[in-house]
């Protein structure tokens, strides 16, 4: 058999140590970079050569006409797999706390609109008719929901509802990491519009 490739360098144990046939220089031509073909004309260069301008000028994209310019939205399928219950309880202990806050204000702000209308004087005054005798005036209804004892009995409640709504909050997240693990989590669809 012979070797058509002609001479080669002989390396320490008699092979050939030269450069295989692809990697070998064409004769006659000056080495430049490898450029790999492209299936679309690069931004550049094709775009240029297309609207007939030199390749190094920088081509101004025409608008398409007869298109539809409507905005295109990305969406993205995600899965809540485990909620932290760390970051659970301080989110829901803050928002019960504010939730508390809103309850106390509307409680004494609509107690003061009642009061302002008259509503404990006149249902005072009939409870206290029903139920008073000879010798006893009856249930005065006025000086039991004052503004003071109403406000200490929603703060009250309000206290309650921060500390059950902070456990209940944990333990769901708790339950909802365990439910999670045996079905997955929960699916979400978010888009994004550019």
């Amino acid at each position: 058999m012979t070797d058509t490739r002609g001479p080669q360098p002989q390396g320490y144990d008699g092979r050939a140590s030269g450069p295989l046939p692809g990697e070998r220089e064409p004769q006659g031509r000056a080495a430049q970079p490898y450029h790999p073909p492209q299936a679309y004309p690069s931004p550049e260069g094709g775009a240029a050569q297309r609207a007939g301008q030199q390749p190094g000028v920088a081509a101004v994209r025409l608008p398409r006409t007869g298109a539809r310019t409507t905005p295109r939205t990305r969406k993205a399928r995600l899965r809540v797999a485990k909620a932290d219950p760390w970051s659970v309880m301080k989110v829901s202990f803050l928002l019960s706390i504010a939730l508390g806050i809103c309850t106390v204000v509307a409680a004494a702000v609509l107690w003061m609109v009642m009061d302002a209308m008259g509503v404990f004087s006149t249902v005072g005054g009939t409870i206290s008719e029903a139920t008073g005798s000879n010798e006893s005036n009856g249930f005065d209804l006025q000086s039991f929901l004052s503004l003071p004892r109403v406000l200490i009995f929603t703060s009250v409640i309000a206290m309650i509802d921060v500390v059950l709504a902070t456990a209940l909050a944990t333990l769901g997240a708790f339950i909802y990491n365990l439910s999670a693990g045996f079905v997955g989590g929960v699916e979400l669809t978010l888009a994004e519009d550019e």
